[in-house]
């Protein structure tokens, strides 16, 4: 079956990147779709997820899950059109905020940007990584082909990839040396994880971010990315770094600083929760019965 997986990846790529971008994109579009058609019993329990961790109903989850299907399709052809694009990515990505990192990164300790999946990553990486030292978290795939494309997608402008579980020497390094350090913050940590509300949710949460962030005085930047409503551009929107009111060190309270970051990430999933990428996957596992 990887290997099934591997060849329909290959092919896609082949096909999105011989056709224009825009016309690439809608057909990622068309293939979300039909994935949402298909794939029934994932989308019932993304609709059941939808549901209890947004208060709304069986017909606005809905509407939820096929809009994330089709930002999903829509971002793996831009993904895989990265060759294609990483010299003029600008012409897709606009970055709003920049002062926060500046000031975050003038501090000279390094920064974390806390990241959800929503809209498309990869393609807003391309664009940052061009102006800043840029280190991303990255998990390996089941098919080590298919983590070592998204490597190599990843590294076309320039960032360097920290592998999650192995990369810790990597994460201590770009911090040390004042780097950029990426970290998608919302998947379930399970039994390493430390219980703390998502999107008012019971949630195993990594403790990564603040780990390091008392370890080492790092910033941690919110760093939310949209898709604008032409369904092709997009925002990477840099917010004010995270400061606990009581003046402590940022971190040193893993509750308080991780409670701060995942209401943060919740509170833009509520904005714009079609543009979340893991309605499709089980978050809240660890800690809510029957989310599998």
């Amino acid at each position: 079956m990887q290997n099934f997986y591997w060849y329909v990846i290959c092919a896609l790529k082949a096909i999105f990147c011989r056709l224009p971008h825009k016309t690439a994109v809608r057909l990622g579009d068309l293939l979300g779709r039909v994935m949402w058609l298909v794939c029934k019993s994932r989308v019932d329990k993304a609709e059941v997820r939808c549901v209890r961790a947004l208060g709304v109903g069986v017909t606005p989850a809905r509407r939820i899950v096929l809009a994330s299907y089709r930002n999903i399709g829509r971002a793996v052809a831009e993904t895989l059109r990265l060759p294609k694009i990483a010299a003029t990515v600008e012409r897709y990505v606009a970055l709003q905020g920049e002062e926060n990192l500046r000031q975050a990164l003038a501090r000279g300790r390094g920064v974390i940007l806390l990241l959800g999946h929503l809209d498309n990553w990869e393609i807003a990486n391309i664009c940052v990584s061009k102006k800043y030292p840029l280190n991303v978290v990255a998990a390996n795939q089941r098919d080590q082909r298919i983590t070592d494309l998204l490597m190599k997608l990843r590294s076309l402008a320039g960032s360097r990839n920290v592998q999650k579980g192995q990369g810790l020497k990597g994460a201590i390094r770009c911090l040390r040396n004042g780097e950029v350090l990426c970290v998608l913050h919302d998947q379930d940590a399970k039994e390493r994880g430390l219980v703390v509300p998502f999107l008012g949710l019971p949630a195993s949460t990594p403790t990564g971010v603040a780990k390091l962030a008392a370890k080492f005085g790092a910033a941690v930047v919110p760093t939310h990315i949209v898709r604008e409503p032409d369904g092709f551009t997009h925002r990477v929107i840099f917010e004010t770094a995270l400061a606990e009111l009581s003046g402590a060190v940022f971190g040193e309270n893993e509750e308080s600083c991780l409670k701060m970051c995942n209401d943060r990430i919740s509170s833009w999933i509520r904005e714009r929760p079609g543009q979340w990428l893991l309605w499709l996957y089980p978050r809240w596992a660890s800690t809510v019965p029957g989310d599998r």
